[in-house]
C-alpha cells in the first residue's frame, strides 16, 4: 500500500559468517564452539506466522517465554544473547553503510541489564566484521546480570573498546561523542522497563535524538529505549530509532502509537525462542495483507443479491443525514446485497448523497425530527428480515432517541453495530448490551470509549489494549476501538492491533464509512470478531492506498467509501503474490 511504511520482516538479520569466525580468540574460551553454533538466529517459518498472522507480547510474556526456553528446553541464556547479538550485525551493517559517516565508529549505549549485553555481543561481531564500534556502559560492571556480565568480560579479554560511564556522576559531553559517531546502537533499557527515566540518562537519550538531526543514525535493541513495551507510551522521554531489531517476536508497544513512530523500521530477530501458545497466553495479533486477503468472505459465481446479506441502518436526523447516507455508501460498496436505509420522516430531501442503489425507510420522527420513540415496531419489523442492524450514525443525542436506542438494543435479536451517537445512548447500560445473545459490535472512537468506561480519553489512550479488552469484556461486545493503531477487542481476551490507517481518516465521516464497512461484513455471515478485524483493517488499507496521492490530508469520506472495492482488489492480489515468502513481512504505515 503506502510506500513509506515499515516491513516487520520474519527472517533471522544474522549475517552469513558463523558465530566462530567472528569472534576474538580470547572471546571464545567461555563458551564451547558447539554451543555457539547452535545459537544461530532461528529463521524457520512457524505455521502461526505462515498465514500472516504475529502475535504480539507483552513483558511479561516475553520473559515467560525466554524462561520456558532456558529451563524446558536446556538453552543457556548466554546462547540465547549471543544469537540476539549477532543477529544485530547485518541490520547495523546495513545502516553504517547508508550513513554517509562510515569513517566514524558505531558506539554501543549499554544499560545495567540484558539488553546491554545484547549491545555487548553486537559489538563484538561488529569488530570481526572490521567495523570501528566501541561499548560505552551507563552502569555498574559488578552489578550486571549473569550472562551480560559474561559477555563484557569477552569484551575485556578481547581488548574491545569500551568505557564505563556513571551517568548521575560523570561529565560526559554527549553531544561531542555522538557527533564522531556512526551509528548509535540503543541497548540501554528493555523491555522491563516501567518507570520514568529521568536524571542523566533522560540527558543522553535528548542528546541522542538532537544529534539525529544532524545525521546520526540510531538501532534500537528490541525496543526504543523509553518505550513501554505493553503499551507504547512513552516513558518521560524515549528514543526515536531509525530501525528497531525486536528479539523473537513482536512487543506489543512496537504496534501502538508513539512507540510505533519511535521504532522506524521494525525487524523481527528470530533467536530460537520458543513460540507463544495461543492456548496459554492472551493473544494480541497483528495481521498482514495475506491475513487480511484470506478473510474476505467469498462471492460465488451463482451467488445473488440474496446471498450477501441485507444490511439496515437506522440513522439520521435533521443537519446529520451525510452521516446515514455515508454509512449506507459504504456498506453497498463493501459487498452488502442489499442495504436498507430507515431514517425519520421528513428528511428525504437531505439524502441527496444517498446512492440510488441504497433502499430507504421513512419512520416516526420526533418533534425536532430525530428518530422517535414510535419509530420503534417499525424498525423492529424491519430488522427482523434483514442480517444485520447498524445503528446511531447521525441519529443525535435527544432524549427520546436515547430511550429508543436502549430498547432497540435490548429488544431486536439481529445481529447489531452500534456506532456515534448511538453509543453516546448506551453511557451506564452496558447491562443491555451484555445480555444480548445474538453478535454485537461497538466502534467507539477513545471520546465515546470513555463515555462508556467513565474514564478520561487520556487515561483510555495510556493503555489502548486494556481499554479495549475492558470494554469488551464489560459489554459482551467485539469491541472497535478507533484511533492511531486502531484495537480490535472481543470479550474472551482476542485482541488485534491493526496495522493500516492514518491522517488521512482524521475527517469527518470516516468513521461513519467504518460502520457500513463493518455491517456489511457481518451481514455477509463472518464471525464478529473477524468482522470487525476485517473492516478496520480494509477501512484503513484504503486510505493508505490514497495517500499515494495526497500527502495526509484531502480525503473525503464519500472518497474512501467510493474507493473500498479497488483497494480489496489490491489487498486480495497480496493472496496470490505473497503466499509462499511475504506471508512473513508485516507492515506499517511510516512514522
Amino acid at each position: 500500500m503506502s510506500c513509506e511504511r515499515t516491513p516487520w520482516r520474519g527472517r533471522s538479520s544474522r549475517g552469513e559468517r558463523g558465530v566462530e569466525g567472528a569472534m576474538p580468540d580470547a572471546s571464545n574460551k567461555d563458551l564451547p564452539i558447539d554451543r555457539l553454533a547452535s545459537s544461530r538466529a532461528d529463521d524457520r517459518p512457524r505455521p502461526g506466522h505462515r498465514d500472516g498472522i504475529w502475535p504480539l507480547v507483552s513483558a511479561a510474556e516475553m520473559q515467560a517465554l525466554d524462561k520456558q526456553t532456558i529451563e524446558g528446553r536446556d538453552v543457556a541464556g548466554e546462547i540465547l544473547m549471543e544469537s540476539a547479538g549477532r543477529a544485530l550485525t547485518q541490520p547495523t551493517l546495513r545502516l553504517l553503510a547508508t550513513s554517509g559517516r562510515s569513517e566514524r565508529p558505531v558506539r554501543a549505549l549499554c544499560g545495567a541489564g540484558n539488553n546491554g549485553g545484547d549491545g555487548f555481543v553486537l559489538v563484538r561481531h561488529l569488530l570481526a566484521e572490521g567495523v570501528a564500534a566501541e561499548a560505552i556502559l551507563l552502569g555498574d560492571p559488578l552489578r550486571l546480570p549473569r550472562d551480560a556480565a559474561a559477555n563484557w568480560r569477552r569484551l575485556e579479554k578481547a581488548a574491545v573498546p569500551r568505557r564505563v560511564v556513571d551517568p548521575e556522576r560523570d561529565r560526559v559531553d554527549w553531544a561531542a561523542l555522538l557527533d564522531g559517531t556512526s551509528v548509535a546502537i540503543d541497548a540501554l533499557f528493555g523491555t522491563g522497563l516501567q518507570r520514568e527515566i529521568g536524571g542523566g540518562r533522560a540527558a543522553l537519550i535528548e542528546s541522542v535524538i538532537a544529534a539525529r538531526e544532524h545525521g546520526l543514525r540510531v538501532i534500537a535493541v528490541d525496543i526504543p529505549s523509553g518505550i513501554a513495551a505493553n503499551t507504547g507510551q512513552v516513558l518521560g522521554c524515549a528514543i526515536r530509532a531509525d530501525c528497531t531489531v525486536t528479539i523473537s517476536l513482536p512487543k506489543i508497544g512496537l504496534a501502538l502509537e508513539p512507540g510505533r513512530s519511535h521504532a522506524g523500521e521494525i525487524t523481527v530477530a528470530r533467536v530460537g525462542i520458543d513460540d507463544p501458545d495461543p492456548a496459554r497466553l492472551p493473544r494480541v495479533e497483528l495481521w498482514n495483507a495475506l491475513a487480511a486477503a484470506r478473510r474476505f468472505p467469498a462471492r460465488p459465481r451463482a451467488g445473488h443479491k440474496g446471498s450477501f446479506g441485507h444490511v439496515l441502518l437506522a440513522a439520521g436526523a435533521p443537519g446529520k443525514m451525510g452521516a446515514a447516507a455515508l454509512s449506507a455508501r459504504a456498506a453497498a460498496r463493501a459487498g452488502a446485497g442489499l442495504v436498507t436505509l430507515a431514517h425519520p420522516a421528513g428528511l428525504s430531501s437531505e439524502l441527496s448523497g444517498l446512492c440510488a442503489e441504497v433502499m430507504t425507510e421513512e419512520v416516526a420522527a420526533t418533534e425536532r425530527g430525530g428518530l422517535a420513540a414510535a419509530s420503534e415496531k417499525a424498525i423492529e419489523e424491519l430488522a427482523a428480515s434483514r442480517e444485520v442492524l447498524a445503528l446511531g450514525p447521525g441519529v443525535g443525542r435527544e432524549r427520546e432517541t436515547i430511550d429508543l436506542v436502549r430498547r432497540l438494543v435490548a429488544r431486536v435479536s439481529t445481529p447489531l453495530v452500534v456506532d456515534a451517537d448511538g453509543l453516546f445512548g448506551l453511557q451506564g447500560r452496558l447491562d443491555l448490551l451484555y445480555d444480548r445473545e445474538a453478535p454485537t459490535i461497538l466502534t467507539p472512537h477513545p471520546g465515546e470509549a470513555a463515555r462508556l468506561l467513565d474514564c478520561e480519553a487520556r487515561q483510555l489512550n495510556s493503555d489502548r489494549v486494556g481499554s479495549a479488552r475492558a470494554l469488551a469484556t464489560a459489554s459482551g461486545s467485539v469491541v472497535v476501538l478507533k484511533g492511531a493503531g486502531t484495537v480490535v477487542a472481543d470479550p474472551d481476551g482476542r485482541t488485534l492491533i491493526v496495522p493500516t490507517g492514518g491522517p488521512l481518516l482524521a475527517s469527518g465521516g470516516t468513521g461513519d464509512v467504518l460502520t457500513g464497512v463493518t455491517a456489511a461484513l457481518l451481514a455477509a455471515g463472518m464471525p464478529a470478531f473477524e468482522a470487525a478485524g476485517l473492516a478496520a483493517w480494509w477501512h484503513g488499507a484504503t486510505a493508505d492506498r490514497s495517500d499515494r496521492k495526497a500527502v495526509g490530508f484531502g480525503l473525503l469520506a464519500g472518497e474512501l467509501a467510493d474507493a473500498l472495492p479497488d483497494a480489496a482488489a489490491e489487498i486480495c492480489r497480496s493472496l496470490s503474490r505473497e503466499e509462499l515468502d511475504a506471508a512473513l513481512d508485516l507492515r506499517f504505515p511510516g512514522p
